[in-house]
């Protein structure tokens, strides 16, 4: 008898369309996780790294409106946006006098809020990727492991031959989608969850940042 092959592109080009469809989109979902998963190693390095050399610059003693002139009217970390609204309500703030408009501090914290939202928006887009396919991916899968199974017992039924050697390859096309769910689902899972800590950490530091640098204006202006 020939020797079967059950090498992983002798298991798909046996399997059924419907098989075959599921694990290319196990397969391109596994690629697309990783490409998130990529893209936010990248997004969350640079944004400590920025976050670092700006803490520096901040506690360095140079005057807040001297970093602000520096920094410009359109910054690129994320740090520096968060400084910069708060600093351009501050002299929004400003009467031509010098005085103060009433309200001064909520408008100085929600700018910075808004500011604080949108870069947390930003380092948590791509991340319900993973999350859904961690969560799917074992499904998906599974279904083409039933999928498969049914096709191989309805194969055995029409040829009334259960010989080891005829159920063997229909079993392991079928089990070859669950194992590509699981290959799709656990690194999407693991980074998800190291991922969104990351983010939660990289957040928690720009909301401290923003309560310090409100208690340095707050005296400001009480002042």
């Amino acid at each position: 008898m020939e020797a079967t092959d059950f090498t992983m592109w002798a298991l798909f080009a046996r399997a059924t369309l419907i098989v075959k469809l599921v694990m290319v989109m196990l397969v391109v979902a596994s690629v697309w996780c990783w490409a998130v998963i990529y893209d936010k190693w990248k997004q969350y390095r640079a944004a400590r790294a920025e976050a670092a050399v700006f803490d520096r610059a901040f506690w360095s003693g140079e005057p807040l409106d001297g970093l602000f002139d520096e920094i410009g009217q359109t910054p690129s970390g994320a740090s520096q946006k968060i400084f910069a609204a708060g600093m351009t309500e501050w002299r929004r703030s400003h009467r031509q006098d010098g005085g103060l408009i009433a309200g001064a501090q909520a408008r100085i914290d929600r700018s910075m809020d808004v500011a604080i939202a949108k870069e947390a928006a930003s380092l948590q887009k791509g991340l319900p990727v993973l999350a859904t396919v961690g969560s799917t991916a074992p499904f998906v899968g599974l279904f083409g492991t039933v999928w498969g199974i049914m096709n191989a017992f309805i194969e055995i039924a029409e040829q009334q031959n259960t010989n080891l050697a005829v159920v063997a390859p229909g079993i392991a096309e079928a089990l070859l989608a669950t194992g590509l769910g699981l290959l799709a689902a656990i690194p999407a899972v693991i980074y998800y969850n190291k991922l969104s800590a990351d983010s939660d950490r990289i957040v928690a530091g720009y909301e401290a940042f923003a309560d310090e640098f409100a208690t340095i204006l707050s005296r400001q202006l009480d002042s």
